[in-house]
């Protein structure tokens, strides 16, 4: 009796504590061109790559939110392109008691840690399977990326907007 009596004290003391839960992990959107297929399949050079990678968050409640992982693959011989690869990976996530402070770095540090590793495994997928070598994209510093953000705001706040408009990380070749 005293052990059902301590679990039923001890649930009422958990629903008051902070807790942060992913609720699901999905793939939003996914997409692959190749406008120049089939005559750019023939040429024989080496593709120059370029990755943009980009983080948003939408709130669907009081304590959940929906982060995104936006990402596109551009890949381009002679200055053509040969293969266009744009991923959304979502999730969905739950933030429980903890303090407003500490929600906007979970959501653009650790919640976009998560998404990474699935975003990567979808896009190296989707090239492999279109007939390329897979591109395992680099492993991204999403701690750094929130604090550029933080910068961007700051310099928009004080009203110069100098590289405001650009946000994205361009993940070099």
């Amino acid at each position: 009796m005293t052990e059902n009596a301590s679990t039923a004290q001890d649930g009422v003391d958990n629903a008051n504590e902070p807790s942060f839960r992913i609720q699901r992990i999905y793939l939003k959107d996914l997409s692959l061109e190749q406008p120049n297929a089939p005559q750019i399949l023939l040429v024989a050079s080496e593709p120059q790559v370029q990755v943009e990678v980009d983080v948003a968050v939408n709130r669907l409640g009081d304590e959940i939110f929906e982060v995104s992982l936006i990402a596109t693959i551009t890949a381009r011989v002679d200055g053509k392109v040969l293969f266009l690869v744009e991923a959304n990976q979502a999730g969905i996530f739950e933030f429980h008691q903890i303090p407003t402070e500490q929600i906007d770095p979970m959501l653009g540090i650790a919640c976009p840690t998560i998404l990474y590793p699935y975003l990567r495994s979808n896009m190296a997928d989707i090239i492999s399977r279109a007939g390329f070598q897979p591109i395992h994209l680099n492993e991204i510093n999403f701690h750094a990326m929130y604090e550029h953000r933080l910068i961007q705001a700051q310099e928009a706040a004080a009203g110069s907007g100098e590289g405001a408009a650009e946000s994205k990380i361009i993940l070099p070749n």
